[in-house]
């Protein structure tokens, strides 16, 4: 059985739109490109490119290029200025990817150093969204792979090519980046302390004060270790903590006027009733109470905890809250 005649005509008419669009694009190629025939005249046209901080066209031109030329006496620069090409045209994942790929194929040029410190720089400048780039962001409670991979690239920078021309930007870039690292970990500790992992924040804190030294952060790192071993109720290594952060970093703002610790954080357990009356019913902390925040004078914690069990409400009455004070 023979197919209608419309149908093949229909196939015909479907292969010469498709043809069609291939021609198109095969044009619109060779119109950007017409009168460029060779290898100098395309890095030349992307070099203009460059300096008219036209990134977009200077991508296509380099990327013609080397696809033309790949084993032309341009092909290496034009493979390490697309870095800088995807760089300033705001895509630096593609500039990673592009710095990669000379350091792979190239390693022994002389621009290899600028590779390392563009590679470094993408990580440093990645912002990942619109937004971020509008609207002050604090990227020291962002997520640090980004930071922690820049910092990791231009440490490789600085170990292979200490004498490199970029060697000191990368230097200062690095102080930052570890400032941020440590700030971060800061702030991962006192999400731990609001929610009671106290161990967990010990921790972070400790590790912010072994790996971290010479940063801001170390001082906050020593005196969540004070609140941890509080709440912890370890007071003689709150005692040890608080008073390595008395010595060395007395105007810490976890010190009052009277030399004692100032808890950072107000840590509440809110009761279910307490959340959907926006306070007005039930209590703020939760049972088990939590363990002191000062050293008792007394030995042990436990002395305080009972207290405070023992303690007799003090509140209004509900039919008080409930009348608004008319009745008690």
């Amino acid at each position: 059985m023979t197919r209608p005649a419309y149908i093949r005509y229909l196939h015909v008419g479907v292969l010469f739109l498709l043809l069609g669009g291939c021609g198109l694009f095969d044009r619109d190629e060779a119109d950007e490109f017409s009168g460029l025939t060779t290898e100098e005249q395309f890095y030349r046209r992307a070099l203009e490119q460059l300096e008219s901080r036209n990134y977009s066209g200077a991508i296509s031109t380099y990327q013609a290029l080397e696809s033309r030329f790949p084993f032309g006496r341009f092909a290496a620069q034009a493979q390490i200025e697309i870095v800088y090409a995807y760089f300033s045209n705001g895509d630096e994942e593609a500039a990673r990817a592009a710095a990669d790929r000379f350091i792979r194929l190239h390693p022994e040029n002389e621009n290899i150093d600028y590779a390392y410190y563009m590679k470094g720089l993408a990580s440093f400048n990645d912002r990942s969204g619109i937004l971020s780039r509008l609207i002050p962001v604090d990227y020291t409670r962002r997520d640090p792979g980004l930071a922690q991979e820049s910092f990791n690239d231009f440490a490789q920078l600085l170990a292979l090519y200490p004498d490199s021309a970029y060697a000191a930007d990368a230097r200062a870039r690095m102080v930052y980046l570890r400032n941020n690292l440590a700030a971060y970990e800061i702030h991962v500790a006192n999400y731990y302390l609001d929610r009671r992992a106290y161990i967990a924040a010990l921790r972070r804190g400790q590790y912010v004060v072994e790996n971290f030294q010479g940063t801001p952060a170390v001082s906050d790192g020593v005196a969540i270790m004070v609140e941890s071993y509080l709440r912890l109720g370890l007071n003689e290594l709150a005692d040890t903590s608080m008073a390595l952060l008395k010595e060395n970093y007395p105007d810490h703002i976890s010190i009052d006027d009277d030399g004692d610790f100032r808890v950072r954080t107000e840590i509440t357990d809110p009761s279910l009733l307490y959340t959907v009356s926006f306070g007005l019913l039930g209590d703020n902390r939760g049972d088990p109470p939590l363990a002191p925040t000062q050293r008792p004078g007394t030995s042990g914690s436990q002395q305080i905890i009972n207290s405070q069990r023992n303690q007799p409400s003090s509140g209004r009455s509900l039919l008080s809250i409930l009348t608004f004070g008319l009745f008690n």
